[in-house]
């Protein structure tokens, strides 16, 4: 595989998407993948982080409240620093990265495959049947080429 001519084609798609493509597609694009990253902030702060503090707590917390703090460390001069909201911000990224080269990597695909169909020589029309003056026109160059 030559991952190089990939990447370069992968990278080819992607300026024929930007700098060709709709304005107002792009736009909604935008506001989608607003709306996306949302959903996958709660998913992450409701869903995957309370299990992440349940595994770290496991061992010495006794209430749910303590759990909750094994996400932070405090210095000795009582700084909060709450490292689980940068893993939040990781988990966030990678699931927003991942969703959106694959939904780009379909999409490009689809519209690769759009402009070749467009792209593809259509065939030629049929002639036009004679007229019936052509017809006759040809009958009389016949007729003087055999005399």
């Amino acid at each position: 595989m030559n991952i190089k001519g990939k990447a370069s084609s992968l990278i080819e798609e992607f300026k024929a998407f930007a700098f060709k493509g709709n304005i107002v597609d792009m736009a909604i694009g935008v506001i989608i993948g607003g709306a996306f990253g949302k959903i996958v902030t709660s998913f992450v702060n409701d869903i995957v982080m309370p299990g992440v503090t349940a595994l770290i707590a496991m061992g010495g917390a006794k209430d749910a409240g303590e759990g909750l703090k094994a996400l932070s460390y405090t210095t000795e001069a009582g700084v909060v620093i709450p490292y689980g909201n940068f893993i939040g911000g990781i988990l966030d990224f990678i699931i927003v990265a991942v969703v959106v080269f694959l939904v780009m990597k379909k999409f490009l695909g689809f519209m690769q495959n759009m402009r070749k169909k467009e792209e593809a020589p259509a065939e030629p029309p049929a002639p036009p049947a004679p007229s019936k003056e052509e017809v006759l026109l040809t009958e009389i160059r016949d007729l003087l080429k055999n005399k």
